[in-house]
């Protein structure tokens, strides 16, 4: 296959994805109404249980099932000394250039994300225009612009009341370290673990949900020693990478990319990327960062605050080193669903061509909707039967996290069974005309197309055992 070819099937499935978010409900363009907001998306019914399904999930596997982390939830606006201790104020920036007639920014190193090299060739071309690609206006020269948005408390548009909606959920667990310790019995090494919003006012490439202005971090900071950091940062790789395989991403679809020098931040003394290979290129999923003892030295420094931990045993006292694991929510959701998407031999369309029909091979664990139960047809009795499964199947099942059960009567069977491949559903479930004979239902499951007669008695027990 051509290079071409290849930069065109890559781009089809990416538009496929999205155009099957929508369709579905999964993610729909933010203020669609309004003519939309550059990178801002709205998250549908499917779209939030699956983001739902992930945190959930994320947190049970990092923070409720170890002993040696524990959880969060920071404010989004902290005190902006916050952000000075960071370096956020005065080093968080990017180069960007200005349009003196339309006000529109532009990265100075990139106006068009490009991934294919011949085509970065013709981008490097057009970077030396000095004209807006928006209305052809003078370009300013570069200058640095902070990412971070500002706003203001109370009704005084004034400097002394500015504040900033954070730009990663971070330093909220830095300046909760000293409550942390005082209030728990946490010794090294140990975690804080957080999810939350984040706001980066950034220009993006319009990947669709991979960078946008509004995300989501599921993070940790893990607290060490300092001789322990190379043996721990190699655990964490191992337990991020443990994670991947949990919710179902091909180990063939990413790679572990380890950053160079002149890439590390100002924190950082090592950071790897998890590396995963989108449609739109090779990109950044997580992060895992070596942080020293940057923050916690930094805070103590600039809020006079004691910051250091001592040990129980040998009463020593010292700043503790910090190993960062960073998860996209975002980020995790379209690798999930790219990782998914898949497309089978359908029926005959109009043209008596064979259609291409969408699956979603979402793990179980992750899937928006468990279990749909139909009736084989609108009749009465089987719309009854079928109504009462899904009734006795959320008293059985309901105590299960996250477990959605649909019905649909909707259209033809056929057409039910292909809406619930699209949004990924596990099982369907018929009741038909013998299920009022039998007491038997049809189940039928997603992967392996397989069919197989279950006793109504018995439906609950053969589901849990699925999913359990």
């Amino acid at each position: 296959m051509s290079q071409e070819s290849r930069l065109a099937d890559s781009a089809g499935k990416m538009q496929k994805i999205i155009s099957l978010c929508k369709r579905r409900g999964f993610i729909y363009p933010g203020s669609e109404i309004y003519g939309g907001l550059a990178n801002s998306w709205d998250f549908g019914s499917l779209g939030s249980q699956l983001k739902k399904n992930i945190k959930d999930l994320w947190w049970q596997y990092f923070v409720v099932n170890r002993d040696d982390i524990i959880g969060i939830d920071a404010a989004l606006m902290m005190n902006p000394k916050v952000w000075e201790a960071s370096g956020h104020v005065d080093g968080f920036t990017d180069p960007l250039v200005e349009c003196k007639e339309c006000h529109q920014r532009f990265r100075e190193d990139q106006l068009i994300e490009i991934e294919d090299k011949i085509e970065r060739s013709i981008a490097k071309k057009l970077l030396k225009i000095d004209r807006c690609p928006n209305c052809g206006g003078k370009l300013s020269t570069a200058r640095q612009f902070n990412l971070m948005f500002k706003t203001n408390i109370g009704p005084v548009d004034d400097q002394m009341n500015t504040v900033y909606l954070r730009p990663e959920t971070a330093q909220g667990m830095f300046v909760n370290f000293k409550n942390i310790l005082d209030s728990t019995r946490v010794q090294l090494p140990f975690g804080i673990a957080q999810i939350g919003k984040a706001f980066r006012n950034e220009i993006t490439p319009g990947n669709f949900i991979f960078r946008v202005l509004e995300f989501e971090q599921m993070e940790i900071e893990y607290f060490i020693r300092e001789q322990d950091w190379e043996r721990i940062f190699g655990e964490w790789q191992s337990a991020m990478s443990e994670w991947l395989n949990y919710i179902g991403i091909n180990s063939q679809n990413y790679s572990i990319r380890e950053h160079n020098k002149d890439e590390l931040s100002h924190y950082s003394k090592r950071t790897i990327d998890f590396e995963y290979k989108f449609p739109f290129g090779q990109k950044e999923l997580y992060g895992l960062a070596y942080r020293t003892d940057f923050d916690l030295k930094n805070h103590e420094k600039h809020s006079g605050q004691d910051l250091k931990y001592r040990d129980p045993q040998t009463n020593e006292t010292f700043i503790p080193h910090v190993i960062e694991p960073t998860f996209g929510v975002e980020r995790t959701v379209l690798a999930v669903l790219c990782d998914a998407y898949g497309e089978i031999e359908g029926g005959r369309g109009q043209d008596s061509r064979q259609d291409q029909e969408v699956i979603l091979r979402l793990d179980k664990k992750l899937a928006p909707v468990k279990v749909a139960v139909f009736p084989l047809m609108k009749k009465e009795k089987l719309i009854e039967q079928a109504r009462a499964i899904v009734k006795k199947l959320r008293q059985d099942l309901g105590h299960l996290p996250n477990f959605v059960i649909a019905y649909d009567d909707s259209g033809s069977i056929g057409k039910r069974y292909r809406r619930q491949d699209e949004i990924g559903t596990p099982y369907c479930v018929t009741v038909d005309f013998e299920t009022l004979e039998d007491k038997a239902v049809t189940v039928r499951d997603r992967d392996t197309m397989k069919q197989e007669r279950v006793r109504i008695k018995e439906l609950g027990g053969f589901l849990k055992e699925k999913f359990v």
